[in-house]
């Protein structure tokens, strides 16, 4: 593992990293089967991580000097605890690079930043039919909530809200 540790370096996202995080994401998407919902540019990618008021952050993780994958993260709010908790929106990590702990150092590299600055959550959403990445998380600790389920509104149901 010593050796595995000196090939990858996890830092934060550049400017310069936006085409390449916008690639990523693409990949995650042909993954899940939902490119078809990428409407995402390398414009947008750029704007929401290094615009003047970013909201959302990214890691990179690169091995040997390669990008192997990233974390999109951003930080949400718990009423119930009464602070913010850093929320996953996206992990990958390249199939080539899988089975190096890639994505366990970018969880990690997550984990500590909740843990130095407080946060009392860590969260994030699996599909339900990614086994390999469901088993991956339990691994680590992480307990699925079953009882919450995920809502979306999007689209012309998202106009027709607003308009009422």
């Amino acid at each position: 593992m010593d050796g595995a540790r000196a090939c990858l370096a996890i830092r934060a996202a550049r400017p310069d990293d936006a085409a390449t995080i916008h690639a990523l994401v693409c990949e995650l998407a042909d993954y899940e089967k939902l490119r078809h919902e990428v409407d995402a540019t390398v414009a947008d990618t750029a704007a929401a991580l290094f615009g003047a008021n970013p909201r959302v952050f990214a890691e990179i993780a690169q091995w040997q000097d390669e990008v192997a994958g990233f974390s999109l993260w951003f930080y949400n709010y718990s009423t119930f605890r009464g602070r913010h908790g850093v929320y996953l929106e996206d992990l990958y990590v390249r199939p080539a690079f899988r089975g190096r702990g890639i994505g366990k150092a970018l969880l990690a590299s997550l984990a500590r930043r909740c843990v130095t600055e407080g946060l009392p959550r860590f969260q994030w959403q699996v599909l339900d039919w990614n086994t390999p990445s469901i088993a991956f998380y339990e691994s680590l600790g992480a307990k699925p909530t079953p009882e919450w389920l995920g809502c979306r509104i999007e689209g012309e149901a998202l106009a027709t809200l607003a308009k009422n």
